[in-house]
């Protein structure tokens, strides 16, 4: 795809669509169109940045090359099945690729490396780059000392290794070199991080190291055994959850950034570089079905690890190891995305209690291979603890699904997810003959079953509601079929579809819920929400109204950007992308959509509550 270049200004970064992601496994840079780094928390996803001109200006932090001269047109891609960006610049001279990745760590490795390469493709083209390191989110200027063609930057114990035979210098608190680049010629950057209590990282063979990671992606891109249609958006859409994998401990992000505005200028920027436990149900059975079971396998061990201990302690999110400790604080120094304050490290809805949580826990313990013996009856042992909990619990309010700050309510997919905790436990334990008061279980879903159709359902609206009592609707509830409370074509799930379509889909996307009418302790709006457009998507089809289903699915991918990533959420006002970015469950949403359509995913059929 060719675009007219955009400035992106002096003073914030380019748009969220004009990124792509290169990662190493353990953290991940955004790379502008531009040909800047403008996001890099080093050593992985939740440490602090050293790029953080996403987030402010470029005094926060930036790594720049690009041609020195005016640029006649800009294209982009990744290199086909891997996670190997090549930005194309064209000049009245000539024209380079600029190639960006980072290799994934060696076995015992320390150090992380980005490595940039600029190639000559035609004519002779004057390049400029431009580094400027900012410890701690921006805020702190490193001491810089270089010899002959390498550069040290040196704050605390943080430490970056610059390498490149470009003559360097000092221009105000950046570092910048000129050179040309001729046709057949490449010039390489290294850019390395470690500790300075460390030894010296070594010196990185860039072309050995080019091919390394070409190798790494394309054999992992080739285990997948999706054959369906929208193969190149389901095979990017899985590169790109690989690469928010954190490697060492399996855990997988939400997304690589943090407040990045779900509304330009509003307050509703939120830290998402953690592990939500919501996002493993369908997760996991996207894994396991496109052929990755031992990321599936490295998932569920990371699950039993982070929610081990009483089952009272089980939180919404976990830090990217197991973590539990994510305090939220707000970075003063940040001006913001498009001056979108407050910018946010950690998140408090940590300490919320979510009873969905119960339903996406027992689902995904429930999806253990039967091969790995060891995980299942440690497994079957939890999910087993934790139901019990769930049995005391489920009758209480929640925060629900959206982390709202408005209070707790008696979320309908709250109550929804409880009664898959308990149906999930109870084939799981039917299946394989592991302990379990299934009896009582039963009986408690039963209960749940009969409150959620009389309490949830509003008959005047012919739809299921955000809350008992609730006249707001909740793009949560087209997620019903999906867990097999319902059948697709209940006549109840006919009217919800029909009624979110007509009061929550705006511009043909599908809003969470009306933010002007829903008391959720916050201010400003939001863009419309891309998961719950997915989970149209999927509704639609399992209805039977597949022409509709395939045309949002296909307007759904339209906004993705030219590298085929999503954000959160989609502006449709201004035909942006908002939110952070690249974001896991706009991904998984939109895999599990693709599975649905090509026939290799179908809902669990329903056990029918007695008398309904």
């Amino acid at each position: 795809m060719e675009r007219k270049r955009k400035s992106a200004g002096p003073l914030h970064g380019s748009p969220i669509e004009d990124y792509c992601m290169i990662g190493d496994c353990e953290t991940a840079a955004l790379v502008s169109r531009e040909g800047s780094i403008d996001w890099l928390c080093w050593p992985n996803f939740s440490s602090a940045a050293c790029f953080a001109a996403l987030l402010g200006t470029r005094d926060h932090g930036y790594w720049k090359i690009a041609p020195a001269g005016k640029v006649t047109a800009v294209r982009r891609r990744y290199e086909a099945h891997t996670l190997v960006v090549e930005t194309t610049f064209e000049t009245k001279d000539g024209e380079v690729c600029l190639i960006d990745f980072m290799p994934p760590r060696e076995r015992g490795e320390k150090h992380s490396h980005v490595v940039r390469m600029v190639r000559g493709v035609r004519g002779r083209v004057a390049m400029r780059m431009e580094l400027a390191i900012r410890f701690d989110y921006g805020r702190t200027i490193p001491w810089v000392t270089s010899t002959d063609h390498e550069l040290r930057a040196i704050a605390g114990d943080d430490m970056v290794t610059l390498r490149t035979k470009v003559r360097l210098r000092g221009e105000g608190m950046t570092t910048c070199g000129e050179f040309t680049v001729r046709k057949g010629e490449t010039v390489s950057f290294t850019l390395t991080n470690s500790s300075p209590l460390d030894k010296a990282p070594r010196e990185l063979q860039v072309e050995r190291a080019l091919a390394r990671t070409q190798r790494f992606w394309k054999q992992w891109s080739g285990k997948n055994k999706y054959r369906g249609p929208y193969l190149e958006a389901v095979e990017r859409s899985l590169i790109t959850l690989k690469a928010m994998a954190y490697r060492p401990s399996g855990g997988i992000v939400a997304a690589a950034t943090t407040s990045l505005p779900e509304r330009i200028g509003g307050p509703r920027n939120w830290d998402y570089r953690y592990c939500w436990l919501r996002d493993t149900a369908f997760m996991l059975l996207i894994l396991m079905q496109a052929g990755y079971v031992e990321e599936a396998v490295e998932w569920r061990k990371w699950l039993l690890r982070a929610v081990a201990g009483a089952p009272d302690q089980v939180q919404t999110i976990y830090g990217i190891s197991g973590e539990r400790q994510l305090v939220e604080w707000e970075v003063p120094w940040l001006p913001g995305y498009e001056g979108s304050r407050p910018v946010r490290i950690g998140n408090a809805a940590v300490d919320q209690f979510q009873l969905d949580v119960f339903g996406e826990v027992s689902a995904a313990l429930s999806r253990t291979p039967e091969a790995e013996d060891e995980i299942r009856v440690s497994a079957s042992s939890l999910q087993a603890a934790l139901v019990n909990r769930l049995c005391k619990v489920w009758p209480e309010p929640d925060e629900g699904i959206w982390e709202t700050r408005g209070g707790a309510k008696h979320f309908t997919h709250s109550k929804v997810m409880a009664w898959v905790a308990l149906d999930r436990a109870i084939k799981h334990h039917e299946q394989y003959g592991a302990g379990g008061n299934v009896k009582r279980w039963k009986k408690n879903r039963e209960m749940i079953h009969r409150e959620i159709c009389k309490k949830g359902f509003d008959k005047k609206l012919n739809s299921f509601v955000q809350s008992y009592g609730s006249k707001q609707l909740d793009a949560s509830c087209l997620l019903i079929p999906a867990v097999g409370f319902l059948p697709p074509d209940d006549p109840r799930m006919i009217g919800t579809v029909e009624a979110i379509e007509k009061r929550l889909m705006k511009g043909g996307f599908v809003e969470r819920y009306d933010t002007k009418k829903t008391k959720d302790g916050l201010s400003g709006g939001e863009g419309a929400f891309l998961a719950c457009s997915f989970w149209m998507v999927t509704s639609l089809w399992l209805m039977g109204r597949k022409a509709d289903a395939r045309a949002m699915f296909e307007r759904l991918l339209a906004v993705r950007n030219d590298v085929g990533l999503l954000s959160e959420e989609y502006d449709f006002g201004r035909k942006r992308l908002v939110g952070n970015f690249p974001q896991a469950l706009s991904h998984i949403a939109l895999l599990h959509a693709a599975f649905t359509m090509s026939g290799l995913w179908k809902p669990e059929t329903p056990v029918k509550a007695k008398g309904l």
